[in-house]
């Protein structure tokens, strides 16, 4: 049972992460926490040990591209951004 509960999981958390991805455009990982959580008037909790796991396996499987850029504080960071794949995995 957690292992069923754990992929549950895992999949609403890719698909959050998309949906935010598509609607906001390309933004590093702290950036897409906060988008989460505020977007679900802090309901959703997203915790960086799941996040940034879940960030590289959708990257493997082709859903989301990634590059390196400065963030608004001048800070260097990566920057996810939905692919073809990625938003055809969210029509879906």
């Amino acid at each position: 049972m957690a292992k069923h509960r754990n992929d549950i999981l895992q999949g609403t958390l890719a698909l959050l992460v998309l949906q935010t991805l598509a609607v906001r455009g390309p933004l590093h990982g702290y950036a897409i926490t906060a988008a989460i959580e505020g977007t679900s008037a802090e309901l959703l909790r997203v915790e960086e040990g799941s996040l940034y796991p879940a960030l590289h396996r959708m990257e493997q499987q082709g859903w989301l591209k990634s590059k390196w850029g400065i963030t608004d504080k001048n800070r260097e960071a990566r920057f996810y951004e939905v692919t073809r794949a990625g938003r055809a995995q969210l029509a879906r």
